[in-house]
């Protein structure tokens, strides 16, 4: 897989580490949370997927579970790791049932609106992706 952006720094100031492989993640579908202008939903958070995170994104609308082949896309179940947009993460943080967070697999713009300290509450130490 390429990186688009070999130069990606992780939210901890680190490269940015690899998210999910399988699933295969990331607004490029490289298996890391790289962003770029076309990329409105901002895919830079490595959540682990959680029942309460994947039903509450479900009843707002986003329908992670279902899957969407035309998008290369399987479906997700708890324990999954994937790229989620930054505005979807913070909508379940601030209903209370936000998923948690690879670091090192995050990238430094979810900082933009959401700040470290509150990052790290969720951080995990994950698996090999």
């Amino acid at each position: 897989m390429r990186r688009y952006d070999p130069l990606a720094r992780n939210v901890l100031g680190g490269p940015l580490e690899t998210c999910s492989l399988n699933p295969l993640t990331g607004w490029f579908r490289n298996g890391c949370c790289e962003t770029e202008g076309l990329d409105h939903g901002t895919h830079v958070v490595c959540a682990i997927m959680t029942e309460a995170f994947l039903a509450h994104q479900l009843d707002v609308g986003n329908d992670l579970v279902t899957p969407r082949p035309e998008y290369r896309f399987a479906g997700l179940k708890p324990g999954d790791r994937w790229c989620v947009c930054l505005s979807r993460w913070k909508q379940a943080l601030d209903a209370g049932c936000a998923p948690p967070v690879h670091l090192e697999a995050t990238h430094e713009e979810a900082l933009v609106v959401v700040p470290l300290d509150i990052l790290k509450t969720y951080a995990v130490i994950a698996k090999d992706p």
